[in-house]
């Protein structure tokens, strides 16, 4: 019997994508043991990390790791398969596709705390969505959008200037 190994090939873009990743699970299981005024309302400081690489690497190595953040974030705090999960999806999935579009916006006037703020509000709009169609349905859940909406803007702000201050200070 002849045994075959596959071995696979990490790039420097892997580990890369790897330390952020790293990174942004750390900051979503400190976020996870923060207590919150209502459920669902979190500071986001994972998508710091998100933006970080967004503007320093492209939107790939963002999508990857948001996603990764994602599903190993869930793992770790228990929560894989649970809705809390696919909310969590659905606000990454959201965020991203408004950030693929932010990132092509003028940088003249459009930067960080824009996209920041941006993929905050799609980030709660996938969210909302989600438990409208599948957890609550009823039109009551789109009474949290102010609540949703405040935090987003609030945070999408604090978040964006994080993100550009550390930019700024790599250069």
């Amino acid at each position: 019997m002849t045994v075959s190994t596959i071995e696979l090939r990490v790039t420097d873009a892997d580990r890369r994508i790897a330390r952020y990743a790293a990174a942004a699970i750390a900051l979503t299981v400190a976020e996870a043991a923060l207590p919150s005024p209502l459920p669902g309302v979190k500071p986001g400081l994972a998508n710091i990390v998100v933006l970080i690489v967004l503007l320093r690497h492209g939107w790939r190595d963002a999508a990857w790791v948001s996603l990764l953040r994602v599903l190993a974030g869930s793992l770790l705090v228990g929560q894989f398969l649970a809705p809390g999960f696919f909310l969590a999806l659905a606000g990454a999935l959201a965020s991203l596709a408004v950030l693929a579009l932010a990132v092509r916006l003028p940088q003249r006037w459009f930067g960080p705390v824009s996209a920041s703020v941006l993929a905050a509000f799609a980030h709660i709009g996938g969210q909302l969505l989600l438990a409208r169609l599948w957890l609550v349905p009823h039109d009551g859940v789109f009474l949290l959008a102010p609540v949703f909406g405040l935090s987003a803007l609030v945070f999408g702000i604090v978040n964006g200037l994080i993100a550009a201050r550390m930019l700024k200070e790599e250069q």
